[in-house]
C-alpha cells in the first residue's frame, strides 16, 4: 500500500473472530484429473443409416419445415457408454491450453499490426467448388465435404487463401489497393497425421493484394521473423528455404512440357523429400515427362547456389532477376541469416506462381512451419480480374511442438485479481455488490457463490492466484467497509467500500 491509499484505511485489530487462523497464506498440492466416460440411453444413439433414412424422407417433405417430429423410442434400461475423447485429428480446449492459445494468437494479432494490417475473417464453410478449382489434387483429396440440405456442395475450408480471394472479387472497387489483410481461422484436412499435423488447426494468414514487385513478399517474411523474435525463436532454430515457380517453368518451357501439366507437377516435386527418388521419377514420367526432362529438372531442383542458378538459367530470365532482388532486400530488411536459396522448394498448392518459401526448424524434426509465396492469378480463377497477390500461411500445430522443444512455452496460469467472499450466507448480496463494484472498476473478480469455510476459501485463492482477497463480515460491513488480505505479503487492513481501488 502506498502512503496516500493508508490514509483511507485504518488499522484492522481483527475483521472477524475466526480469521487469527487463517489469514495465513495457505497452498495447493496438485491432483490427478482422472479420464471418464459418461452413458446416455441407448435409444438416443442414432444408427447413421437410419440417420440418412430419415433426413431423405424429412427432404421429401418439404425439407426442415416439413419434416415430421421423431417419436422417442421405448425407454430402456440399458445405458451405452459414449466416448467422451474429440474425434481423431481434433482438440479439445482447456483453460490452461486456451490461455496458451490466446497467448499465440495475440501475437499473431499483434504482429500484425505492427505490420498494418487489416483483420478479416470468413466462413468455415465455403462452396466445394471455391477449393478444387485451382487447389492442387492433394486438398481435393483431403476435403471435408458433402451436400447440404438444399443440394449445394459445400466444405469445410481446408484453407484460407480461397475464401479471401473470393471476398476480395465479392468487394471489388469498393476498396482500394493495396490491400493488406490477416486472419487467424480454422481449418480442415482429413490428412494422415504426424507431429505436429492435426485434422483441424488455426492458421495465421498474412496476404498483400495489388503490389507486382517482390518487396512485398520481403515485407511478408520480414513479419515472420519479428514474430519469432517475439516469441525467443532464433535464426539458430530456424531458416526460411526459397525459390520461385518461375524456375520449374523455365526448365520446362525448355523442354515442351505442355503448362497444363505444370501443376501436377509441382504437386509431385512438393513430396520430393518425403518419397523415393524412384517413385519421384515415376510419378514424373507417368504425367508426361521424358527422361530427358526428368533429369534436367532434377538437376535443377538439387542447386542450392543463386549463383549456379543464373550459369544454367542466365541472368536474363524473371525467375533469377525476382530471387537476386528478394536476397538484396533481406540484407536491408536485415535477415539474410535467416535465409537460403533451395531450388526444390515450389509449395504443393497449385495456385502459385512466382516466388514461394518455406520456414523449417534447422533441427530437421518437424515439419514445414509455415509457407507462402505469390498468386497472381488466383482471383482470375474465380472470375475476376488478374491482381497482383502474396501471402503466407502459419499453422498452430508445429509452432507449438517447436517452442516445446525448445523450452520456450510460456508460463501463462490462471490469475484473477481479486477473490470475494461473505463470512455469513446473509451477506451474500453484500459481497455481490463488493464484486460489482471492483469490475466496474475494471478488476476481475472470482466471487464465491456460496458459503464455504475460510480454509476453502484460501485453498480457492491460492488455485486462481488471486492478488487480494476481499472478506465481508458483518461488524465489517456495517461500518460500511471490507476487510482485505493481499496474499503475496499477508497484509491485511479495512477499508471503506468506497475507496476500494
Amino acid at each position: 500500500m502506498n502512503r496516500s491509499r493508508r490514509t483511507q484505511t485504518t488499522a484492522m485489530p481483527a475483521i472477524h473472530s475466526s480469521l487469527s487462523f487463517y489469514m495465513k497464506p495457505l497452498f495447493l498440492s496438485n491432483s490427478s484429473l482422472f479420464p471418464r466416460k459418461f452413458t446416455v440411453p441407448k435409444e438416443y444413439l442414432l444408427n447413421p443409416r437410419s440417420l440418412c433414412a430419415l433426413s431423405s424422407a424429412s427432404n421429401q417433405n418439404g425439407g426442415r419445415s416439413g419434416a415430421r417430429s421423431l417419436s422417442p423410442s421405448p425407454v430402456s434400461d440399458d445405458l451405452q457408454k459414449i466416448d467422451v475423447n474429440p474425434p481423431k485429428g481434433t482438440r479439445d480446449f482447456p483453460p490452461e491450453d486456451m490461455r496458451l492459445r490466446n497467448w499465440l494468437f495475440h501475437n499473431f494479432q499483434e504482429v500484425s499490426r505492427l505490420f498494418g494490417f487489416e483483420e478479416v475473417d470468413f466462413p468455415v464453410l465455403e462452396s466445394e467448388a471455391l477449393f478444387i478449382r485451382k487447389a492442387g489434387e492433394e486438398i481435393r483429396d483431403q476435403l471435408y465435404c458433402f451436400e447440404d440440405r438444399g443440394n449445394r456442395r459445400v466444405a469445410l475450408r481446408p484453407e484460407l487463401t480461397p475464401s479471401l480471394a473470393r471476398l476480395v472479387i465479392q468487394k471489388g472497387k469498393s476498396v482500394s489497393l493495396p490491400l493488406k489483410w490477416f486472419a487467424v481461422g480454422q481449418c480442415w484436412r482429413y490428412e494422415r497425421m504426424t507431429r505436429g499435423r492435426r485434422r483441424e488447426h488455426y492458421q495465421w494468414n498474412m496476404d498483400i493484394i495489388g503490389v507486382p514487385a517482390v518487396t512485398a513478399e520481403a515485407e511478408l517474411i520480414s513479419s515472420i521473423i519479428t514474430f519469432f523474435k517475439r516469441i525467443g525463436i532464433t535464426a539458430s532454430d530456424v531458416g526460411f528455404r526459397i525459390s520461385s515457380r518461375k524456375v520449374l517453368q523455365e526448365v520446362l518451357r525448355c523442354h515442351s512440357i505442355p503448362e497444363h501439366l505444370f501443376g501436377k507437377v509441382c504437386v509431385i516435386i512438393d513430396k520430393i523429400e518425403k518419397l523415393p527418388l524412384d517413385v519421384i521419377k515415376n510419378d514424373l514420367k507417368s504425367a508426361g515427362m521424358s527422361e530427358a526432362a526428368i533429369e534436367e529438372l532434377l538437376r535443377v531442383l538439387s542447386i542450392k547456389s543463386l549463383t549456379e542458378l543464373e550459369e544454367i538459367l542466365g541472368g536474363a530470365g524473371e525467375a533469377v532477376a525476382d530471387l537476386k532482388l528478394l536476397f538484396s532486400l533481406a540484407e536491408k530488411f536485415g535477415y539474410s541469416d535467416w535465409i537460403q536459396f533451395d531450388a526444390s522448394v515450389v509449395r504443393g498448392l497449385a495456385y502459385y506462381t512466382g516466388i514461394v518459401f518455406e520456414c523449417f526448424d534447422r533441427d530437421g524434426k518437424l515439419r514445414a512451419i509455415c509457407g507462402g509465396g505469390r498468386y497472381d492469378q488466383l482471383l482470375s480463377t474465380f472470375g475476376g480480374d488478374d491482381i497482383p497477390a502474396c501471402g503466407f500461411g502459419f499453422g498452430d500445430a508445429v509452432i507449438l511442438e517447436l517452442l516445446k522443444e525448445k523450452g520456450l512455452l510460456p508460463p501463462l496460469n490462471h490469475q484473477v485479481e481479486n477473490i470475494v467472499c461473505a463470512l455469513d450466507h446473509n451477506l451474500q448480496g453484500a459481497a455481490s455488490m463488493v464484486a460489482t463494484t471492483l469490475r466496474g472498476k475494471g478488476q476481475s473478480v472470482d466471487l464465491v457463490l456460496e458459503s464455504k469455510p475460510l480454509k476453502w476459501v484460501f485453498k480457492r485463492a491460492a488455485r486462481i492466484n488471486a492478488q487480494r482477497l476481499i472478506l465481508v463480515g458483518t461488524t465489517e460491513w456495517q461500518k460500511g467497509m471490507v476487510g482485505v488480505k493481499i496474499l503475496s505479503s499477508g497484509e491485511q487492513y479495512e477499508i471503506k467500500l468506497d475507496k476500494l481501488e
